[in-house]
């Protein structure tokens, strides 16, 4: 099982397919880094060798932002608005969508599961 930027890539997969499992690498980002090591895209894990891992970890850790700094980026971005006090950190800060979606129907995502209202008394 190869292991790049802290996460074990599945080894049955193609290449390609394997390194999204890594957060922040996503389909373009995978045929670019193929491309870049020149591995054939129809290549899976478990056919490259030491030296080609390597060669993709190198890649990844020289080129983009991954695992444990993007999170801890997104994090602290998603912290500053919230600190700022503006409309985007107030809604994070609710729970609330935060890029103009409707609330009246949807949003269960954001909201969480629905919980009933009672009603009055009679």
């Amino acid at each position: 099982m190869a292991r790049i930027a802290g996460v074990n890539i599945p080894t049955s997969k193609r290449v390609e397919i394997a390194l999204t499992y890594i957060h922040g690498i996503g389909r373009t980002r995978a045929v670019e880094i193929c491309t870049t090591a020149q591995i054939p895209q129809e290549r899976r894990v478990n056919e490259l060798t030491d030296a080609e891992v390597a060669q993709i970890r190198e890649i990844i850790d020289s080129g983009y932002s991954v695992e444990g700094d993007l999170r801890r980026e997104v994090a602290m971005n998603i912290k500053r608005l919230m600190d700022l006090g503006c409309n985007r950190g107030i809604r994070h800060r609710k729970g609330l969508p935060v890029r103009g979606q409707n609330t009246h129907n949807n949003a269960r995502t954001r909201k969480g599961k629905a919980r009933p209202i009672t009603g009055k008394k009679k």
